[in-house]
């Protein structure tokens, strides 16, 4: 199982949530955290996940998840509505790069990604979430490439096919009795298939452009 099925079947499934897309990243300039801030527990992985619940009306979340080293279980770290979102900086408009950051209504964070063309797939995916449910006081998209911020791009199909796709497997599988961890293990398999088609769609899309 790859880190953001884990992840998804960790922390969000079991809150009723699901999840749309992770980025793993890392900071760019490094804060200082006293040693009694971190549980003392060393290396970790951050990742920072769009979420949505499944109950009506929707709620979209960022939250920020940490793994430590030698741990195969998630922490969350903080959580925000999609509409504390206040900017997201693409920091290069006419480039790929792995930077981004966001700014909320109590702070802002910088972060490296840990590839460009999963930053740009988690900003589109992002974007176009935004579209959809904050129906007033829209984030700002700033330095960011054309291709990310389009309403007919190949990348928000592949957005809605992961809701969609996850949503419609766990349905299908519950209707016919299937134990809840098939369910999870389905619904992931088909998140990371759309996750690898989105990046791919991007990568392809550069190319054809240049």
């Amino acid at each position: 199982m790859s880190a953001k099925s884990a992840l998804n079947k960790a922390v969000f499934l079991p809150n009723d949530e699901r999840m749309l897309a992770a980025v793993q990243v890392r900071r760019r300039t490094k804060k200082k955290i006293p040693f009694l801030a971190t549980g003392g527990q060393g290396d970790y992985t951050t990742f920072i996940c769009l979420s949505v619940t499944n109950k009506k009306p929707a709620q979209v979340f960022l939250t920020k998840v940490k793994q430590f080293e030698g741990s195969s279980s998630f922490v969350r770290r903080s959580q925000w509505t999609i509409g504390q979102l206040r900017q997201v900086n693409g920091i290069d408009s006419t480039r790929d790069c792995p930077e981004f950051d966001l700014m909320f209504e109590n702070g802002s964070d910088q972060w490296i990604a840990g590839s460009a063309g999963e930053k740009c797939v988690f900003v589109q995916i992002l974007h176009h979430t935004c579209q959809r449910y904050i129906p007033e006081r829209k984030p700002d998209f700033i330095n960011c490439h054309s291709k990310l911020l389009g309403g007919n791009s190949i990348l928000h199909e592949a957005a809605d096919s992961v809701s969609s796709a996850v949503q419609k497997a766990s349905q299908a599988l519950n209707e016919r009795g299937e134990r809840l961890g098939h369910v999870e293990e389905k619904t992931g398999q088909m998140m990371n298939s759309a996750q690898h088609f989105a990046e791919t769609a991007h990568k392809l899309a550069m190319k054809h452009k240049c």
